[in-house]
């Protein structure tokens, strides 16, 4: 029997369902987990970002970075699931078009290392 506060089946949900239908108490360890898991994931990416922001501005704008992790957190927790993840998509893409011009910038310089990797290989120098 399904539990009434799922509203749909997918993720986290579908798994508690499935493994709770055979493992009646697996659905409390999934939640610890599932807490847990995010729990962790939030202070590595605070760290991570703060770490960023101090290596791309300075140490002053650390309590900036703070103060903004803070308030995003909460608007994440009052916010639609969807809505957070569409956030995270929309961050994501923002990192990824950086990295794709660094990648771009690059590329003379990495097939320049490859031509010369092959070319050691090529002469058994390697």
């Amino acid at each position: 029997q399904a539990n009434p506060l799922f509203t749909g089946y997918s993720g986290a949900a579908l798994t508690s369902v499935a493994m709770g239908s055979v493992v009646s108490w697996f659905p409390y360890v999934l939640t610890v987990a599932t807490v847990l898991f995010a729990f962790s994931t939030m202070i590595s990416w605070s760290y991570y970002g703060e770490r960023a922001t101090v290596y791309l501005f300075s140490e002053e704008y650390s309590n900036a970075y703070k103060v903004i992790l803070v308030m995003v957190v909460f608007l994440g927790s009052v916010a639609t699931s969807t809505n957070v993840f569409d956030f995270g998509d929309l961050m994501i893409l923002g990192m990824g078009i950086p990295n794709i011009v660094g990648l771009y910038m690059l590329s003379g310089k990495v097939k320049e290392h490859l031509n010369e990797y092959m070319e050691k290989v090529k002469n058994n120098t390697i």
